[in-house]
């Protein structure tokens, strides 16, 4: 009697042992699985700053991370750097269609090459997708594989539970179907908690049918104790790895042994679990400092880079008919997007909005800067027509022997073609030659044909000469004056071709005498003296067959100044606001107006040369 009372309690015991065994490994195999996927998940959080990427960069960074295998990292910068390197591409192409329509081509006509990176990087893009698939079909295969293996694991172990009496021999077997099933991989997710509550439900059985074998389960309890001692240690001494990604990833490894690590006694489960996850805990500490200052440099990107978004916004809506504010905007714009690359990167729940936001402003604006171009393009493609048009006609008159009817209309066509606004400029040398060359060849058949070429060029040539004089003597008694200037002016337009030899030098000669002449001139101001030199300057301009681009060149240099000059004011005045609280204010403001004064004069200036050329263009 006495010795079935033992029996029975030790069986009570047994039972009581098995079935908080089966609960320390659901909830240790629980706590293990919940927290490799936040290990996982953080794992995907390590953060490289792409924003400095050059292409090739791109490339070399993708071409180590092909060679080092971690699909994992792949995945996770090729979400990163595919949107980076697609905007990288497009300012590329918006650069390269700008300067082509910047040298006088046409939008339809652009074709956008990509260079070699490019090409790379699309080939490392297809490489490491076929192997992502190539890998998830592995992987998927593999974890059927072992769904299918793990179903006959534990269908042997249920024969095993359902097989005779309890025997040493049967309990090493138990042992060996335990290590197989730990060495066999993962399983489909949706199968794997039905599975583990099986293999749990299965072992639970075992131990509780192996009421003989008590002192050795016991055994294996402490032998399973001293292994997941050693595993704290491991844990313990990850808080000093300097890298956080490999301590993390270390740990992940860790919990894995961990969980696939049998029972321990009772009286030391708590124990044993407390230290391992306080191992855990310091490592997760570290990682979240980590990921704290990583937070609030992204949080400071994000700040920098809204302000940037809301700079650029006010460029999608620029417009405006000038070339040279359009150029001026862009290298504004552009400045901006330096500014935006300089920025490292942002909080992923904020990035697409405000790369958005800055992106759409940026694009908006070359998209209106590229239609304006086409407008432009549009009307010297009509020039280009029209001059053409003049050219087809020079070009039959070049033979006519009517000469003076011929000569006329030659004559007529030249002014036509300077009132004719400037064409695409890659055209601009081609038509303008055409077009001299089949007057100068009429009008040197012309001159031939009546044999008074030199002598009505010598006679011009003398004729010049002698106005020069008359300019050059007046200079010397000084007795120059506008109306004496205008009418030598007169004279020497009215007078016809020099010997070719000498057009250079007479030209020089006569604007060398005339800006000396105005500097002459007494009882006027320096600015009616460069109006009177301007209007002298553009009454010889008026007889030059190039006289529509040196008029064009002229207008943008004055544009050019008065810009300039407006620039200064607004920096002068912008300095004049400084001095309100200062203690020699008066002093500096009345310095600083005197200067936008003189500023504003000569800008009033600039605008008259600028009417006043207008009027002859």
């Amino acid at each position: 009697m006495e010795l079935e009372n033992e029996k029975e309690e030790r069986e009570a015991a047994l039972n009581g042992v098995s079935h908080a065994n089966a609960t320390v490994l659901n909830s240790e195999a629980d706590l293990s699985d919940q927290e490799h996927g936040e290990h996982a998940a953080e794992e995907e959080l390590e953060h490289i700053d792409y924003s400095t990427f050059s292409k090739s960069q791109f490339v070399d960074h993708l071409q180590s991370l092909v060679k080092d295998g971690n699909q994992r990292k792949l995945d996770q910068a090729i979400r990163e750097i595919k949107p980076l390197f697609d905007e990288l591409k497009e300012r590329e192409r918006t650069s390269a269609l700008n300067r082509f329509i910047l040298d006088g081509g046409a939008v339809d006509d652009f074709e956008y090459r990509a260079d070699e990176f490019t090409h790379q990087f699309e080939a490392l893009l297809k490489q490491i997708r076929d192997r992502k698939t190539q890998l998830l079909k592995s992987q998927e295969d593999q974890r059927n594989e072992n769904l299918k293996k793990k179903t006959e694991l534990l269908e042997k172990v249920r024969e095993l539970i359902e097989s005779a009496d309890p025997t040493s021999q049967q309990f090493n077997k138990f042992k060996e179907l335990q290590k197989e099933w730990k060495n066999t991989g993962a399983v489909p997710v949706a199968q794997n908690k039905t599975l583990w509550a099986n293999y749990h439900a299965l072992v639970d059985r075992f131990y509780d049918n192996q009421n003989i074998y008590f002192e050795l389960k016991e055994l294996d309890r402490k032998k399973n104790l001293e292994s997941k001692i050693e595993l704290c240690a491991k844990a313990e001494r990850l808080k000093d790895i300097e890298k956080i990604k490999d301590a993390i990833k270390e740990l992940n490894e860790l919990h894995h042994e961990f969980k696939h690590v049998g029972p321990v006694p009772m009286e030391e489960k708590e124990n044993v679990w407390q230290r391992f996850k306080a191992a855990s805990d310091a490592v997760y500490a570290k990682r979240d400092e980590y990921l704290k200052t990583l937070q609030q440099e992204l949080s400071a990107n994000l700040e920098l880079k809204s302000r940037l978004a809301d700079e650029v916004a006010v460029y999608g809506s620029f417009q405006s008919d000038r070339i040279k504010e359009w150029n001026q905007n862009t290298k504004e714009v552009l400045e901006l997007q330096k500014k935006w690359d300089a920025i490292g990167g942002l909080p992923r729940t904020k990035s697409k909005d405000v790369n958005k936001k800055f992106w759409s402003a940026f694009k908006t604006f070359f998209s209106n800067k590229s239609l304006f171009f086409k407008k432009l393009d549009e009307e010297r493609s009509a020039n280009l027509r029209k001059k053409n048009e003049l050219v087809q006609r020079a070009l039959e008159l070049k033979e006519s022997a009517e000469w003076d009817k011929a000569a006329s209309e030659l004559k007529s066509l030249q002014n036509q073609w300077r009132e004719i606004g400037p064409v695409p400029e890659k055209f601009r040398e081609k038509v303008y030659k055409e077009f001299k060359e089949a007057c100068d060849f009429f009008f040197e058949q012309k001159r031939n044909q009546h044999g008074k070429v030199e002598n009505e060029q010598v006679e011009n040539l003398k004729a010049k000469e002698a106005v020069c004089a008359e300019l050059e003597k007046h200079i010397a008694e000084n007795t120059a004056s506008p109306s004496m200037l205008k009418e030598l002016e007169g004279k020497f337009n009215q007078i016809g071709f020099v010997p070719k030899k000498d057009i250079t030098s007479i030209r020089k000669r006569y604007h060398e005498a005339a800006q000396k002449f105005t500097s002459s001139i007494q009882g006027i101001t320096e600015d009616e003296k460069n109006q009177l030199l301007l209007e002298n300057e553009l009454a010889d301009l008026k007889n030059d067959p190039m006289s529509g681009q040196k008029i064009f060149q002229k207008e943008q240099a004055i544009r050019k100044k008065i810009s300039k000059v407006e620039n200064d004011i607004a920096t002068l005045r912008n300095n004049l606001e400084f001095f309100g609280r200062s203690k020699n204010a008066d002093k500096y403001k009345e310095e600083f107006n005197g200067k936008i004064k003189e500023a504003d004069e000569s800008l009033k200036q600039l605008k008259q040369q600028l009417k006043l050329l207008r009027t002859v263009s």
